[in-house]
């Protein structure tokens, strides 16, 4: 049976996980009470003991975890920003490269798992990048819509709050300095020169995301047609779907999502002016599912097992 420890599973990606394990037969998980759940000699030997390591931290404490792992033996998969650009880390998002990137992470001992807004936009871009159709030197911009979930659990107890501030009433804008933690993964896995443009926003829902990026008909070398053939011949397996008729009546909601695993992708809009948009569950595909999804392939069982699709 394999044996797993989650470090942080107090927080909303740890206890997500630890929801979808306790009921797998085939996992034994490695439990430390809440005295010991901060104890570093304690996390080291759970570390140590388990064949898969679910990092649940904030980046300094994910880069100390790592250090404490000595065992060979033990996978580490980080949902942490802190190593998904590392060069020595897998990047967990098994279906980029037609695919091949799941090869990568099956024979992987440290796993990055991607962050909520990149996963959208790099299913989105990265196979236009690859096959051509976008310049390496574009310069693009992201409008992302997430569910308040996605902040964790201060966030999560200000929007559910009886007394909560009017202002939460609205959709509101933020990292408004250019400086979102996700945008160097963004840009470095789907090998763009330049930083998008990116304004994340969080609205009065639970849960769910909507990734979009437009292009004008002057950034990619081809039309919506070339797109949707892309995209269907390229996410032919694994959680993430292309979807040609993905609205709902002229209208597409970011919360269609919510509580699933998978991702939908598509396509919209004109030969002159398109957009691309990626829908999910931001605690989901954007987060604990991803990482399930990543050690099923590590352990060899089905991508989807334990996971709602």
């Amino acid at each position: 049976m394999t044996k797993v420890f989650i470090d942080g599973s107090a927080g909303t990606t740890g206890l997500r996980i630890y929801e979808r394990l306790s009921n797998r037969k085939d996992i034994e998980l490695l439990i430390l009470s809440e005295a010991l759940r901060k104890d570093t000699e304690a996390r080291r030997e759970a570390l140590n003991s388990a064949d898969i390591a679910f990092l649940c931290l904030p980046d300094a404490a994910a880069i100390e975890a790592v250090s404490l792992v000595e065992n060979p033996n033990t996978a580490i998969i980080d949902t942490s920003t802190a190593h998904r650009t590392n060069p020595d880390w897998s990047y967990g998002f098994p279906e980029l490269c037609g695919g091949s990137n799941r090869e990568k992470i099956k024979n992987s001992k440290r796993i990055a798992n991607p962050g909520c807004h990149a996963s959208g936009f790099v299913a989105l871009v990265e196979p236009l990048v690859r096959a051509g159709l976008i310049k390496n030197n574009e310069k693009l911009s992201c409008f992302s819509l997430t569910g308040y979930s996605g902040g964790g659990k201060k966030m999560i107890a200000e929007y559910e709050s009886p007394e909560r501030n009017p202002l939460l009433e609205a959709p509101r804008m933020y990292a408004l300095s250019q400086q979102h933690k996700h945008l160097k993964e963004m840009s470095a896995v789907c090998s763009l020169y330049n930083l998008p443009v990116f304004c994340p926003i969080v609205a009065s829902f639970y849960s769910g995301m909507e990734v979009t990026v437009s292009l004008f008909a002057d950034q990619i070398k081809g039309g919506i047609s070339d797109i949707a053939e892309i995209y269907s011949n390229y996410y032919q397996n694994g959680l993430v779907r292309f979807n040609a008729n993905a609205d709902e009546s002229g209208f597409m909601s970011a919360s269609a999502f919510s509580g699933r695993d998978d991702m939908e992708i598509t396509v919209n809009g004109n030969e002159d002016r398109i957009i691309l948009v990626s829908r999910f569950d931001n605690l989901g595909k954007g987060a604990s599912g991803a990482a399930i999804q990543n050690m099923n392939i590590l352990l060899g069982a089905n991508e989807a097992e334990g996971l709602d699709i």
